[in-house]
Formats: structure tokens, C-alpha cells, sequence
């Protein structure tokens, strides 16, 4: 017995010291791979006049620089900020107020909750044809509820946000209300009793025990919603037809576009990897600015 202790020691030890860094070692390496070397690599082609098929120069700064001054990069900021703000204020408030009305009694409960996610299993293709046709110029149905025939919706800024907006609100409200649910259905029922006793209505228990209980998942769904937002590529390029240039004037490219077009249209990579390091940098100021207004929701505890 006493020559196995050394063993049994180096078992315990390996148990309790090495085996959780272990266990949790493939996600480090797998995201050291896929993700932490492409990012360190982007930063090394965007100090570069580096081309597809061309020289490969150190400029430095260089990329920055011109981007900083570059009309067509700060129109697609504008717009890509544009475009977030109308789709992601009303798509979470949407989504708040659809996951409570789930939250109620009603027939036909778990269908309604499973129909939210038919937006998520419906391809992005045939989303875009249906929508590219209700807001078709001549004879959509958004131009005939609204009594504006002829409108083209692409034409303008407003409009083709409005447009791209729908879409995105259209997609992403379900996968939202889903998480809100989850999290409704998790908030203690005395709460609501005792509110109730207390003669609470049913808007003031929704103001002042749903929403400060739902904070951690309004924090989330606000981050995961700028960073999806920020990042918006398919729907604008799908409304366009494929066409990465939004719109004869650029009226609704957004940063993630003139990147992909600086990248596989102008075949500029260095250029292209400046652009995609400027939209991270934004999309981590951006996030900040949400978190730090979510969290104050509900009170600051």
C-alpha cells in the first residue's frame, strides 16, 4: 500500500490541479488559432500596401491615415449607425413586449412560442426576395398601405433604412423575445403576489419587478444586438441584389460592405484589414456605451 501513495498523490494532484486546465485547454488553442492569430495577422497586412496579387510595401500608418480622411468610409459609418439605431431600439422593445405577452395565459401557448423562431429558419435569400418585393417601387405592398406609389425605397437614405431595418427587426425580434421569456419565466411568482396584495397594477409590476429582474438579459441582448448591428452585412447586400456598393450613391453601405469591396473589389487587403480593424475599435466603443446605459436600468444594483 505504501508504494501506490506516491501514485495516488500524483492522481489527487492531477485531479484537482492540472485536470480543470486541461479540460478547458482545446477551446484556448482552437481560439488561438481561429481567432487570436487572424487578428494579429489583420493588424500585420493593414501596416501594408498589401495586394492580391502585387507588392507587398510596409507603409506603416499609412491605411489609417487615409481612411481617416476617406468621404466613403465615414458614409458608411453613418450609415451603419443609421441602420443600428433603427433597427435595434425597436427590435429589442419588440421583443420585450412580445415575450411578455407570451409569458400570459393563452390557447395555443407553445405554438405561438415556437412560431417566433420561424424568422430564424427561414433562409436570408427568400427573406430578401419577399421583402424586395413588399417594398418594390411599383406595385409593393408597403407603397400601397402607405399610399406613396412610386416610391423608391433604395433611392434614399431614410428609406432604405427604414427598408433594412424591417428586415432586421423582422429576423432577429423572435430569437430576442425567446431570451426574454426564459428569463420571465424565471423571475419568483411571489414577487407578482405580493405586489398584487399590495395593489400593484399589472404596468407597474411590469416596470418594477419584470424589467429590473430581466437586466442581465437586456445587457446581453443589447450586446449581442450592437455587435450584430455594427457588423450588418447580408440584409443590405440582399436588398441590393448583391451588390456590395449600396446603392448608386453608397446610401446604405455599411462599414462591413466597403470593406468586403475594398477587400474583393479594389483587392486593396491592407486597406481593407484598416477598415476591419476600425469597425472592431467602434464596435467596442459602441458596446461599452450600451452596457453602460443598460445596466443603469432598473436602478444601478
Amino acid at each position: 500500500m505504501k508504494q501506490n501513495r506516491p501514485l495516488a498523490r500524483a492522481a489527487t494532484w492531477f485531479d484537482l490541479k492540472a485536470a480543470p486546465y486541461f479540460l478547458v485547454s482545446p477551446y484556448f488553442i482552437l481560439f488561438a488559432i481561429f481567432g487570436l492569430f487572424p487578428l494579429g495577422f489583420t493588424v500585420w497586412v493593414s501596416l501594408h500596401d498589401w495586394e492580391l496579387a502585387g507588392d507587398r510595401e510596409w507603409i506603416g500608418l499609412q491605411n489609417y491615415t487615409d481612411l481617416v480622411l476617406d468621404p466613403d468610409f465615414w458614409n458608411s459609418v453613418v450609415n451603419t449607425l443609421g441602420m443600428f439605431v433603427m433597427a435595434t431600439v425597436p427590435q429589442l422593445l419588440l421583443a420585450l413586449m412580445l415575450a411578455n405577452a407570451l409569458n400570459k395565459r393563452m390557447r395555443f401557448r407553445l405554438l405561438f412560442r415556437l412560431g417566433v423562431l420561424v424568422p430564424m429558419v427561414t433562409s436570408i435569400v427568400a427573406v430578401a426576395v419577399v421583402f424586395g418585393q413588399l417594398f418594390a417601387r411599383d406595385y409593393g405592398a408597403f407603397n400601397w398601405l402607405l399610399g406613396t406609389d412610386g416610391l423608391d425605397w433604395k433611392a434614399e437614405k431614410l428609406t432604405s433604412w427604414t427598408a433594412i431595418s424591417v428586415m432586421v427587426d423582422w429576423r432577429w425580434a423572435g430569437y430576442n423575445a425567446l431570451i426574454y421569456l426564459a428569463a420571465m419565466q424565471a423571475i419568483p411568482r411571489d414577487l407578482y403576489e405580493a405586489a398584487s396584495i399590495d395593489g400593484a397594477s399589472s404596468r407597474r409590476q411590469f416596470w418594477q419587478i419584470t424589467i429590473p429582474m430581466l437586466k442581465p438579459a437586456i445587457i446581453f441582448t443589447t450586446l449581442t444586438s450592437t455587435i450584430g448591428g455594427l457588423s450588418l452585412f447580408t440584409e443590405p447586400v440582399m436588398f441590393a441584389q448583391g451588390d456590395v456598393g449600396g446603392g448608386s450613391l453608397g446610401q446604405f453601405q455599411t462599414i462591413a460592405m466597403y470593406m468586403y469591396e475594398m477587400a474583393f473589389r479594389e483587392r486593396e487587403y491592407g486597406y481593407a484589414s484598416a477598415v476591419a480593424w476600425m469597425l472592431f475599435l467602434l464596435i467596442v466603443l459602441v458596446s461599452l456605451v450600451s452596457f453602460l446605459f443598460t445596466r443603469r436600468i432598473g436602478g444601478t444594483k
